[in-house]
């Protein structure tokens, strides 16, 4: 590989609901372990192993910002690089934004861009590097390259990319003309793109030089960059984070990549991949990914089946047991669970929809919430209380804050609390407790080096999480 520096752009926002219950709003499939020991996102960065490339630039919604700090903390990839939107705009703006702060670090030379999604899967990981390698030439010429993917059955879930003549200017070259994208076919239709040969299933991974792809989009959507220098002008770097202006991004019109600059430039190229590629869009496509017993069913957690064939089975906090059924994909949480056809989980999104129209929870929150300083578990809710178990990660902390409707009783389980009241500063080790009247300021550290458990009671009028005044915070969160 040349010298030319490369950044990975990780783009993970997006909601994940095909994924229910297991994905939700505040905690989307890209930030789960569906697939190995590691989340979607941290198996995105590694495998960029091999690669020759910077530190990932992260683009996430500000709602999701401490879990994936966290994430890359783990594996020592955080650096500032994590670029928050106020809200999804969809891809052309997401990639302006990292491009144009890939140039502001880099005003002297013009990068290339690896432009990947945190929620994809591959398996051939080595098919996936080599593929990646031998596109760099294209994109360090000039265009804009997509990664289409070799299809292996006639899916209609995906959109397609037609390839034209063989791309010119480059000894045994690898790449095509792009000849058209075309959208998700009827099965008729995508049984006619894989026989013939000329089609690829649209991946949305790309690689080009950062400031080729800002000069198209400047020729055919000026409208997505001006807003998107407007919001970069007045970012604000945020420990981990840089925040771009909120309104002027808001300002920012919706589009995807591919309508924005890909259909429409003369410099788009795409090198095939066949590398066991999947979007893991539903519960279906990540049973066929995912390691099958001799029933062809897929585990995971504690489960226990009889006579059952060809399921999917998600157990999270209890013994999930199946007798005599087929197909099915069975999830449970600790606050829902799902049943479904695994022929028809396309719909699950539609008992998402239902369930946000009722003004339920489900689909936002789940029933165990991640804090940049830890966790917490609600356990119990009943008529003016509600009991947590909360985590404390060593050396963090919660604010000072306090809170105008409940009081709470704190019970430590294991390690050690270091709680403020007012001015009064107290440590308290296992199966101690301390009770935080209505209206102190308070706040909880700790000082130790394991976690600190603890359960708390609160006991009030209002228990919901925006009663809280926040006077002082390490997270920003003021």
């Amino acid at each position: 590989m040349s010298q030319t520096q490369l950044y990975p752009v990780v783009m993970a926002g997006g909601s994940g609901s095909r994924l229910w219950p297991l994905s939700r709003v505040l905690y989307p499939k890209q930030f789960l372990c569906l697939k190995g020991d590691l989340t979607m996102l941290q198996t995105t960065v590694c495998r960029l192993n091999g690669v020759e490339c910077e530190s990932p630039v992260v683009i996430c919604n500000e709602q999701h910002r401490f879990i994936v700090a966290e994430q890359l903390r783990q594996l020592d990839k955080l650096t500032e690089n994590i670029i928050l939107e106020p809200a999804g705009r969809n891809t052309a703006p997401a990639i302006a934004l990292a491009a144009l702060a890939i140039k502001r670090h880099n005003p002297d030379s013009d990068p290339l861009m690896l432009v990947l999604a945190a929620d994809h899967v591959i398996q051939n990981e080595e098919a996936f590097r080599v593929s990646v390698r031998d596109a760099i030439p294209y994109a360090q010429s000039g265009k804009l390259v997509t990664f289409g993917i070799v299809p292996d059955l006639p899916e209609t879930g995906y959109g397609y990319i037609r390839r034209g003549g063989v791309c010119a200017g480059q000894a045994d070259s690898v790449a095509f003309e792009v000849a058209q994208f075309v959208e998700k076919p009827n099965l008729e239709t995508a049984q006619g793109y894989v026989a013939s040969g000329e089609y690829y299933w649209n991946s949305g991974m790309f690689l080009f030089r950062a400031g080729r792809f800002l000069e198209e989009l400047n020729k055919y959507r000026p409208d997505i960059l001006h807003a998107c220098e407007q919001a970069m002008q007045a970012a604000d770097p945020d420990m981990d984070f840089v925040r771009v202006d909120e309104d002027a991004f808001l300002a920012c019109p919706e589009e995807s990549i591919d309508y924005a600059v890909m259909e429409r430039t003369a410099d788009a190229v795409v090198v095939p991949m066949d590398a066991g590629w999947s979007d893991v869009g539903s519960w279906s496509s990540l049973w066929e990914i995912s390691q099958h017993t001799p029933e062809g069913n897929v585990h995971h957690g504690d489960v226990i089946s009889h006579n059952t064939q060809n399921s999917y089975v998600y157990a999270e906090s209890g013994l999930v047991t199946t007798v005599g059924v087929k197909d099915l994909v069975v999830v449970q949480t600790k606050d829902a669970v799902l049943i479904a056809d695994r022929n028809q989980v396309q719909d699950v999104k539609k008992v998402v929809e239902k369930i946000k129209a009722d003004g339920r929870h489900e689909h936002h929150i789940h029933r165990e919430v991640y804090r940049p300083w830890g966790k917490y578990d609600s356990i119990d809710t009943g008529d003016r209380y509600q009991v947590k178990r909360i985590t404390v990660k060593p050396g963090e902390g919660l604010s000072l804050q306090m809170h105008h409707h409940r009081a709470e009783h704190w019970v430590v389980v294991a390690g050690t609390a270091k709680v403020t009241i007012n001015d009064e500063v107290k440590l308290l080790g296992e199966n101690e407790s301390i009770y935080i009247p209505l209206g102190a300021h308070h706040c909880l550290e700790n000082p130790g080096k394991i976690p600190l458990d603890l359960i708390e009671v609160r006991s009030g009028s209002y228990l919901e999480e925006d009663d809280i005044v926040r006077f002082a915070d390490r997270y920003g969160r003021v």
